[in-house]
């Protein structure tokens, strides 16, 4: 949904302010001063920083500039951040002289109209504009006065993806100066417990980075921090200008003790499904190639070397087939054929004597590898367990055939018919790029712009390798009827490995304590379900003021001032502090149809003869060794059940032989212990009477 903001989003101030017509502060001499170190044109840029919070995948970051005009005269001073193309801007505020000027998030025709009408009223307003293969840019510039300062605040937010098997989070630093304070700052905080955390930058070297980088996660808690000196900054040890121009990339992944992972906070819910260790599933692929006269020269190279590529990592369960069209249309071979060895070798050849002529037919390109496909399946003469993806690259728009975009979308949609994805790949600028996406997204695909630099092919290569494992097929997101609402995309035709299946929504009741999620698609081998059962159940540990909210379904250590914390999934809760003093909580499950038991925790004690002899309570009475004897064992009402006299504290008392569960070694079955039953709820034997102990509440 945030993509669909970015081509209009414009953001502008709303205070009226005039470019040239700023507060200023009180007239002051300004005589000859020594200017710090990395001013430009008057302008210092003294500190930036980027605050990134990750929690469960979605990421909150603020860019905070800060900057003082050391010129005698007012001087323009510009706000440029270039942000992902999936995020979203939330919030902008303006401070000039500790005067805040909040701006106002505006959204398409009614944004672009106000936008125009700032500008040309002299007042100041942003506007967002594609910047480069995976950025938008952001861009505002004020007047700020002689010795005034200004300070610049954007907030955007947006949900990373999982790529390749990690989360990436993709920063632009770009300060065009020497900065005495520059800093990014990450925190991220994993309910599933983070598995990896890595950084890397493509503007300095990795001895220069480690010195300037620290990067740490432990359980659910990851940190990355980037503060280079301005000597670490420059480009040369006596230059300058900064060498810190370039992408930022931060990747981590999660613990995976099961395929889904579902979250649940104030009503609504988030389910993550990303399964592991599936065989792949055989795939049949229609390369659909435009070999038109515009292709001519490094594209038609650039392409041949990506194919060739893809090539050698086509799997021999796999079928294929190459269509080329420029003004008409020809084909490698008349039908799919096996990946074999012989075949990949005839297909090489093929390619490397690929060359460009022509117009660009687009439609009948398409139309002729979609019904390839069709035919495939039709005539069994593919794998039955297998999905069939067609992948088209072109560089230009329809100028042969059919050439009407709405119509050449109409014929692909009804020959497709939602049996298999299209994706879309725009090779350069000079193209319809909507036009492909919009067509690849009503066939459940994607489209992606290849772009002309000398690693177009690595994109190329880059796109296969996405989509050439997939392990689901027809993957549908179930949930109980009636008890879920404002759901979001629960179809997907695949899914690919590496990737992850995002689905939230919102629970009718929150108070529902339980609900089931079931995950089915098609492997490779037979039909696959995965059910997960959700519970909002928590486990809240405070620290003072300070609280940190977990649940059953987590796995996590927390220690903190002596005192130690383990939940394991679904089990127990191991709690130890002291000298070795262990408690156990250990969450017993019960049938869910049952119509009396429910689900109910078990409190354990282990090593108690390390705490006090002071301690007491209900439990803590028999910590400590006391003296008894049993005796006179004799047949009791129930024939199984002995009774016998237990002499303790003073008192005769009548007890009953029986058995009960330590659950402390094995939580689901437990160990059968036997022991001695106290009548008469303990009395005799507790300090006190029963109802001594009952508290009207806990906290």
């Amino acid at each position: 949904m945030a993509s669909a903001w970015w081509p209009c989003l414009i953001l502008a101030l709303l205070s009226g302010l005039a470019a040239s017509g700023f507060p200023r502060s009180p007239s002051r001499p300004l005589g000859k001063r020594s200017l710090p170190e990395g001013v430009v044109n008057g302008i210092e840029v003294y500190s930036t920083k980027i605050s990134c919070k990750v929690t469960s995948r979605f990421a909150h970051n603020v860019v905070t500039t800060r900057a003082v005009n050391h010129a005698d005269t007012a001087k323009e001073v510009s706000f440029d951040v270039e942000l992902p193309k999936t995020a979203f801007i939330t919030n902008f505020t303006l401070t000039i002289d500790g005067v805040t000027y909040p701006g106002n998030v505006k959204e398409k025709e009614v944004a672009k109209k106000q936008y125009e009408k700032a500008v040309s009223q002299g007042k100041t307003a942003g506007l967002v504009k594609a910047s480069g293969r995976k950025l938008e840019k952001f861009t505002v510039s004020v007047n700020v006065a002689a010795g005034s300062k200004v300070t610049f605040e954007l907030t955007y937010e947006e949900l990373l993806k999982r790529h390749k098997g990690k989360y990436e989070m993709y920063l632009k630093v770009q300060p065009k100066q020497l900065v005495k304070h520059f800093e990014i700052e990450a925190d991220i905080f994993e309910p599933q417990g983070i598995s990896t955390l890595d950084a890397e930058a493509s503007f300095i070297t990795n001895d220069l980075l480690g010195s300037a980088l620290t990067k740490s996660f432990s359980g659910r808690k990851g940190r990355v921090s980037f503060k280079p000196s301005m000597d670490q900054q420059r480009s040369c040890p006596t230059c300058t200008d900064s060498l810190l121009n370039g992408d930022f990339i931060i990747t981590y992944d999660v613990n995976r003790e099961s395929p889904a992972n579902v979250q649940i906070v104030n009503g609504y819910f988030v389910h993550f499904f990303a399964p592991q260790g599936l065989p792949v599933v055989p795939k049949n692929v229609v390369f659909v190639i435009d070999i038109s006269g515009s292709m001519h020269g490094r594209k038609m190279e650039q392409t041949k070397d990506a194919l060739l590529k893809i090539l050698e990592d086509v799997k021999e369960d796999d079928y294929l087939n190459f269509i080329l069209f420029s003004g008409d249309v020809t084909t490698w071979k008349d039908t799919l054929v096996q990946a074999t060895p012989e075949n990949i070798e005839e297909a090489r050849t093929f390619v490397k004597n690929i060359d460009d002529q022509g117009m660009t037919n687009i439609n009948d390109g398409l139309l002729r590898g979609i019904s390839m496909l069709n035919k495939a399946q039709e005539e069994h003469s593919v794998p039955e367990r297998s999905t069939s993806i067609v992948i088209m690259l072109t560089d230009g728009d329809p100028n042969v055939g059919e050439s009407r975009p709405e119509k050449i979308q109409e014929n692909v949609r009804n020959a497709i018919g939602g049996k298999f994805p299209l994706y879309n790949l725009g090779f350069g600028n000079n193209l319809n790029y909507n036009f492909l996406e919009s067509m690849a997204l009503e066939n459940h695909g994607l489209a992606r712009r290849i772009y002309e630099d000398s690693d177009a092919n690595l994109q190329l290569q880059g796109f296969y390798e996405e989509v050439a494992n997939p392990l689901l097929t027809g993957v549908e997101v179930e949930y109980p009827e009636n008890a879920i609402q404002d759901l979001t995309q629960s179809a997907y035709q695949h899914f690919y490995d590496g990737s992850e299946i995002v689905v939230a929504g919102r629970l009718l009741d929150e108070d529902m304590n339980n609900f089931k999620a079931d995950v089915k698609g098609h492997g490779a081998i037979n039909d696959l379900t995965f059910t997960e059962e959700v519970t909002p159940e928590k486990i809240t540990l405070w620290s003072g003021a300070a609280q940190s909210t977990f649940s059953w379904l987590d796995t996590v250590t927390v220690t903190q001032d002596g005192l130690s914390v383990t939940i394991n999934r679904k089990k127990n809760m191991v709690v130890s502090f002291g000298d070795g003093v262990t408690f156990v909580v250990v969450l017993h499950q019960v049938w869910k149809k049952h119509p009396v038991h429910q689900d109910f925790l078990g409190f354990y004690v282990v090593d108690s003869h390390r705490m006090s002899a002071q301690t007491h309570g209900l439990l803590g009475q028999f910590f400590h060794p006391f003296d008894f004897k049993v005796s006179d064992i004799h047949p009791g009402s129930d024939p199984t059940k002995p009774d016998a006299t237990m002499v303790v504290k003073d008192h005769r008392l009548t007890v009953t032989r029986g058995s009960q569960k330590d659950y402390r070694k094995d939580a689901s079955v437990g160990t059968k212990v036997a022991c001695w039953f106290v009548h008469n709820n303990g009395q005799g034997l507790i300090d006190g009477v029963h109802s001594d102990y009952i508290v009207p509440n806990l906290f």
